[in-house]
Formats: structure tokens, sequence, C-alpha cells
């Protein structure tokens, strides 16, 4: 039996050394610059809103002092029931011709969906190119915009990184960031290899052409969540997609502040993913079950110290090399905090990705 978990183990090692060298890699150790183009037509940046008075009221003038000389704001007020309409309203009065205010009434056949929000607003939209992020997001940098649509030079999508705010002394905090870091390192990887499969929207660009040619999320409408990520899987491919990681590129949000508020977000996003293509489930199926496997039957070897001195060296390696392809994506993405932290943050990751999984077979989350 063990001579069998032995052999298993060194398949496991070789599937993660794959990952991490061959995949991961392709974004890890590619170098971090600017695009330097001309590119300067006319963009929408849309931001949909539900219930957003406070963060919106804070975060409007990051946009509204944006460098790039030509964008509106599209301000989509999704049915709110705070003073959500009344903020966008007291923007759109101080600047009437940067600002549009699409207000959206409930409709029963698209009874709370965000994308029918977005749909409406995208429509309302005055521009080719579309730049979209979140009410609880902020660019960190007047020149956000500027960095996110240089990309546009030549393709129709841009993923951007949209980070959290960091929080000291608070593993939650740390714990948000780095599960977001591995998914970023995830999704600009595969992309790098010619497998986009998602991206967030706290951080996205695409024009409406590519909306429209694909009638926009009429394929998904009836799943909650996925205005991102399920849109991206439809319709990126590696000629038309671009990432875009410079650092005045990224946005920031505000994380949850308790365990069960990111359990259930995290819950909402993890349900999208059954909706991916069969070679995105197979592939991100495959690292999380090498991951989980890697642990347990690496304990196991050594426990019964069952050739322990090369299953021991294994893991070593494999730490090694991971953190290396993690150290090399934090520091593009800004979250060298989390290096140091690596094997603990994933252990637990792991068993709060089998938690959420195990859970959302049971019964589906509800809450949007």
């Amino acid at each position: 039996m063990l001579e069998y978990l032995f052999i298993a183990f060194i398949a496991i090692f070789c599937i993660q050394f794959i990952y991490y060298i061959f995949i991961f890699g392709a974004f890890s150790f590619s170098k971090k610059k600017s695009v330097q183009t001309s590119f300067n037509q006319p963009v929408s940046v849309l931001i949909c809103a539900k219930n957003e008075a406070k963060n919106l009221k804070k975060n409007i003038p990051y946009f509204i002092n944006q460098s790039y000389s030509n964008f509106e704001l599209v301000l989509i007020n999704d049915c709110s029931r705070d003073k959500t309409l009344d903020i966008l309203e007291q923007f759109q009065k101080a600047h009437p011709t940067k600002i549009k205010i699409v207000d959206v009434k409930e409709n029963e056949q698209f009874w709370g969906s965000k994308k029918y929000a977005l749909t409406l607003g995208i429509k309302a939209a005055s521009h080719e190119h579309l730049l979209f992020t979140d009410a609880d997001c902020k660019p960190i940098s007047e020149h956000w915009i500027t960095e996110m649509v240089q990309n546009f030079s030549n393709k129709e999508i841009v993923l951007g990184y949209g980070a959290y705010k960091k929080i000291r002394k608070s593993f939650l905090n740390k714990l948000i960031r780095f599960e977001t870091l591995l998914t970023a390192i995830q999704y600009f990887s595969y992309a790098k290899i010619g497998l986009p499969y998602m991206g967030v929207g706290r951080n996205l660009a695409y024009t409406k052409t590519q909306f429209f040619s694909v009638n926009g999320f009429a394929n998904h409408m009836k799943i909650k969540s996925g205005d991102d990520d399920l849109f991206i899987n439809q319709i990126a491919n590696k000629q038309n997609l671009a990432i875009c990681f410079t650092e005045n590129s990224f946005t920031e949000s505000k994380p949850k502040s308790t365990f069960k508020d990111w359990i259930l977000q995290k819950r909402r996003h993890v349900s999208t993913a059954s909706h991916y293509k069969p070679v995105h489930k197979f592939m991100l199926g495959l690292f999380y079950a090498s991951q989980l496997l890697f642990y347990v039957v690496g304990i196991i070897l050594v426990a019964f110290l069952f050739h322990w001195i090369v299953v021991v060296s294994l893991i070593f390696v494999r730490f090694l090399i991971q953190n290396l392809v993690i150290g090399f994506s934090a520091k593009k993405l800004n979250e060298n905090d989390l290096v140091v932290l690596t094997p603990l943050l994933e252990i637990f990751l792991i068993f709060v990705q089998l938690f959420i999984f195990i859970k959302n077979s049971i019964s589906k989350p509800h809450h949007w």
C-alpha cells in the first residue's frame, strides 16, 4: 500500500512541478512593462452599484480625477434602497459633462440580476471601449484608465488586477489577499499560455462590439453571478485578450471583515466555475486535487517513514519552486508581505476551499 502511495506522490509532485514552472511561470517570470501606444480614443467607465451610497461618496472622486483626457463615467443604480441614487445625482450635478446615470428599476423577469443592470449600462454608454470596476473599488493611481486602455491598441479584452486593502495584524486579511493573489496568478498565467478563462469585475475592460457579438450575458443570464468570469470564459481567446499588471493599473477594494461574509462571497464565486469550459474545469480541478493530495499523501508517507528522505526532499523542492513563483508574482502585484506565510496560508486555503466545495454540493448559495 505504501509503495503505491509513494508512486502516487511522485506523480503528484510532477503535476505540481508542471503547473508551477510551465503554467504559472509563464506569468511569474514574465517581464513587467507598460504598453506604450498612442491610444487616445474615448472610454466609458462603468460602475454598477446596489446600496453603495457610502462607498460611492468616498470613491467616485478617484474616478473623476483620472488623468485620461477623454472618458465618461456611467454610474448604474441597480434598484438601490439606500441613498445611492441621491449620491449619484449630486456628483452628476457637479460634473454634468462627465457623468451619466442609468437608474435601473425592478424587473420581475430579471429580479436581482446585476447582469441586467450592466446590460442597460453598456447600452447607455456612449463609447466603444468599456472599462469596468465595482462601487467598493478605487483606482490606486490617477493613471488607471490610461494604463488599462493602452492595451486596446491591438486587443478587445483587457484583464487587470483588483487588489484588496492591506489591514495590519489580520490573518483573515492576509488569507483573502493570498487567495486573490493565487487567483490572479492563475488567470494571468492561463491567459499567457493562450487559455484565458476568467477576469475580475473589479478591473476589467472590453469593447461593445465583443459584448454584443455574443448577445451579452444571454447564455448565462439566469446564473446570478458570473458577469465577469463567465463572460470572459465565453468570449476570450489568445488573439483578442491582453493582460495588464503595471502598478498604476491596479484597483483596490475593502475586503470582508468576517470569515462568515468572506465564505459566503467565495461560495457564490466558486458556484460559477461549474459553468466553465471543460478544459478549464479539468485544469483547475487537477491543480486543486494535486495540492490537496500532495499534503495528504506526503504526511502519510513521512508518518510511516517510508522513503522519508526522498519524500522530504521533494516537499522541500516543491516549496522552493512554489515560493519562487509566488514570490516573483507577488512582487509584480505588490503583495510581497504574503510570501513568507505561503505554506500556512496555502494549507488553510486548501481546507477552506474543500469546505466550500462540500457546502455548495449540499446547497447552493442564495444571497447575492
